[in-house]
């Protein structure tokens, strides 16, 4: 008696499900509320900082938890370790050089190919993986996993009708955003810590909005010139230079690996019978 073989198919490179996707938006919001707690928070903020630099990591943890569970195509696993390791490896080659950072190019064109669910984990991973190997772990890192993340998503959401010189222009405006929103991100997180409380520039526990927001941007602008800048700048170079290429290697990957194309287990025989013809 002959049975019919299962069929299987191949799930999308990655796609938040319903759960993971409500996952995603409160470990977010938590992340938010790490970023821009100077600017609500009580006049004693040593119990807020600790708050969030606690809770900003288990979010984090939670997510990768819940995505975890989800069931991922191997394909999809292999692409994300390939392009992560890819990421982690460039990231060290900006050490010493100021704002000279090669990984937010691969992670914006990756994601632009690959999608906003599959460009978040890579982001948020490759920033992970960097962190050990290089030694960068501390409190910082989960903010910038959320920050690279993000990065990865938005680039994963822009419009997918846009080709052509019109694509590359439209990279390179989000790479220049994307260079500033890391840099304003960081520097969310390290204000308040660095400068201790004696400066024109200094965090201002329970002060009023509009002043804190003056003397983060004042601060946010002496270390733009040095940072963000250098890093929109290669950036931008990057995805003019390579744009187009590793766009098309990258859709070609896409295509080959067939992703959304199902995979069909037929009998033998059959398979025999339609070798004949």
């Amino acid at each position: 008696m002959r049975t019919q073989s299962p069929t299987r198919t191949t799930s999308r490179v990655f796609t938040f499900s319903s759960l993971s996707l409500y996952a995603l938006i409160a470990t977010s919001f938590v992340g938010l509320l790490g970023f821009t707690w100077p600017f609500f928070g009580p006049s004693e903020s040593s119990t807020t900082q600790w708050v969030f630099l606690a809770a900003v990591p288990l979010a984090l943890f939670l997510l990768f938890i819940s995505v975890s569970n989800e069931n991922l195509d191997t394909k999809s696993i292999a692409l994300l370790a390939v392009l992560s390791a890819l990421i982690a490896a460039l990231r060290p080659l900006g050490t010493g050089a100021v704002g000279i950072e090669p990984m937010w190019f691969v992670l914006i064109i990756a994601s632009r190919v690959f999608g906003a669910s599959f460009g978040f984990l890579l982001g948020a991973i490759s920033m992970l993986l960097s962190a050990l190997i290089t030694g960068g772990i501390g409190p910082w890192l989960a903010y910038q996993c959320f920050a690279a993340g993000w990065i990865g998503m938005g680039a994963g959401l822009l419009p997918k009708k846009v080709r052509s010189r019109l694509e590359i222009a439209m990279l390179i405006v989000y790479g220049i955003f994307a260079a500033e929103f890391f840099g304003i991100a960081m520097d969310l997180q390290f204000w308040p810590w660095t400068l201790g409380s004696d400066t024109q520039l200094s965090y201002i526990p329970g002060g009023a909005i509009s002043e804190n927001l003056d003397r983060f941007f004042s601060y946010h602008f002496l270390s733009a010139l040095a940072w963000d800048i250098p890093r929109a700048i290669t950036t931008s170079i990057l995805i003019a230079i390579a744009g187009v290429p590793v766009l098309r290697a990258l859709r070609r990957a896409y295509s080959k690996a067939a992703f959304l194309t199902p995979v069909e287990f037929i009998e033998r025989e059959k398979a025999k019978e339609a070798e004949q013809r």
